[in-house]
């Protein structure tokens, strides 16, 4: 195995016992980059120099016995919306072209505390206002899609090309990237990571979190990220935490929820498959399944794009006006459609998620996570535009993708995907898990519980 390679908790073990060098890492993994990136598209910019840089003085600090912990000497990838001083944020678009951020955002200020490296910035969908990012090709097949916006993060992590990676999720935006790629997705409870300095797509759905191998790995990422920042309003006052899982996969007693509505609703026959398969594995661990049913169905899309598009607007609403032929069409469109919209479409949308919260509260009364798949179908050839079930619903790839993610966001509950096998073709499939607001603890619990009955997972040969 090359360095490359590695997991986060691997790679930090063997720094840490002196049998992996930060420079040896971090060099395998340019390597890696030079080799896939012409193939894959992830990155908008590797700062290599930068990175090397950063790795010898890793290097000198654990010799010198300084260890700043698991992240020290770690080489990670950024998504484009995360200002890190000297560097330019654009959003993967046009906007934004010569733009430079003057100061550090929360996130990166506290992975470089860690002593995590940075290679570069990766690709998103025009400010992250899209499920594919047309940039990037899938890690497993370049004729599909990455999955977005986070698709540069997750193939990134895929591919070899970054050994963890943060990305943003609104509707699903690390969730679904991570599940068409075969790797772990954490969206946080909404507020515990500060998005100071993260360039917003609509703010009271923003999260940020990472991207990685495992979920051991996702763990160590958010023990570095989170906690309150006074900066970002929506900050929760939570202590510090380590939320690295215990190894024990026991899950004796544990609730997990089976939903018997919507998330199994206009679902691939082999991702269904691969989930429940997965939830019997729960099972076998010791946990007991609890059939549940969602709450408010019906109004999930409606209010997901009721809040999401005209606080999008609001963001863009001066360039918008002043440079239109800047942004991508598609996201351009989606722009404008919110000044369709009027303030008691937003009110609506608004006491929709009050009482969504209300009742997505019970439910979790009745169990400690659910689980189920985190996206309908793998990732669909880059030029497909619609899914057509087979009931004879035709639904477009984008609302197909955020259907079963959006949930999580309105709520704020904390959300994880991890890979629980492939379809026919070979393409990735992942399981959500979904818990209690600020109960990652056991969200992670469980991923990590299940990944322990699973063989080790590779790097994708490219096709």
């Amino acid at each position: 195995m090359q360095p490359y390679e590695l997991s986060l908790t691997a790679a930090a073990d063997a720094i840490r016992a002196r049998r992996l060098s930060p420079v040896e890492l971090v060099d395998s993994v340019l390597e890696r980059i030079e080799e896939a990136e012409p193939h894959l598209g992830a990155y908008v910019t590797v700062t290599a120099e930068r990175a090397r840089r950063a790795a010898r003085e890793a290097e000198h600090e654990a010799a010198q016995g300084r260890y700043r912990g698991p992240l020290h000497g770690i080489p990670m990838a950024l998504k484009d919306l995360i200002d890190v001083s000297g560097m330019a944020t654009t959003a993967s678009s046009r906007v934004r072209a010569g733009h430079r951020a003057t100061a550090d955002s929360t996130v990166a200020a506290r992975l470089g505390a860690a002593g995590a490296i940075l290679l570069g910035k990766t690709h998103t969908h025009e400010f992250a206002f899209g499920l594919t990012t047309p940039q990037t090709r899938n890690a497993w097949d370049r004729g599909r899609v990455a999955g977005g916006s986070s698709g540069g993060s997750a193939v990134a992590v895929a591919s070899g090309t970054a050994t963890f990676a943060l990305g943003t999720d609104t509707g699903g935006s690390i969730r679904v990237p991570a599940a068409l790629n075969g790797v772990v997705g954490l969206k946080p409870t909404y507020g515990l990571v500060p998005r100071h300095g993260v360039t917003s797509l609509s703010w009271s759905l923003d999260h940020v979190g990472p991207i990685t191998r495992t979920v051991e790995d996702a763990a160590l990422v958010l023990s570095a990220l989170a906690g309150h920042d006074p900066r970002d309003p929506a900050s929760l006052s939570v202590p510090a935490a380590d939320y690295r899982p215990a190894a024990d996969p026991d899950l004796t007693g544990l609730r997990v929820g089976v939903p018997r509505t919507y998330y199994f609703d206009n679902v691939h026959p082999q991702v269904e498959t691969a989930v429940r398969n997965a939830i019997g594995q729960l099972e076998a661990l010791g946990a007991r399944l609890v059939e549940v049913d969602v709450p408010m169905t019906r109004y999930i899309q409606a209010t997901q794009w009721g809040l999401m598009v005209p606080e999008a607007g609001a963001y863009h609403e001066g360039s918008l006006r002043t440079v239109p032929e800047l942004y991508q069409e598609d996201v351009r469109i989606l722009l404008e459609a919110s000044e369709l919209m009027s303030a008691g479409d937003y009110v609506r949308a608004q006491r929709s998620r009050t009482l969504m919260r209300t009742e997505w509260a019970r439910m979790l009364e009745e169990v400690d996570v659910i689980a189920a798949p985190s996206v309908p179908m793998p990732a669909v050839g880059a030029d497909e535009e619609t899914v057509t079930w087979p009931d004879g619903t035709a639904e477009s790839v984008s609302d197909a993708y955020v259907r079963l993610c959006a949930p999580a966001n309105i709520t704020g509950v904390p959300a994880l995907t991890v890979p629980v096998g492939h379809d026919a073709a070979g393409m990735p499939v992942g399981m959500q898990l979904l818990g209690r607001p600020l109960d990652e603890p056991t969200l992670l619990r469980v991923g990590h519980a299940y990944e322990q009955t699973q063989p080790a997972r590779g790097t994708p040969h490219r096709r």
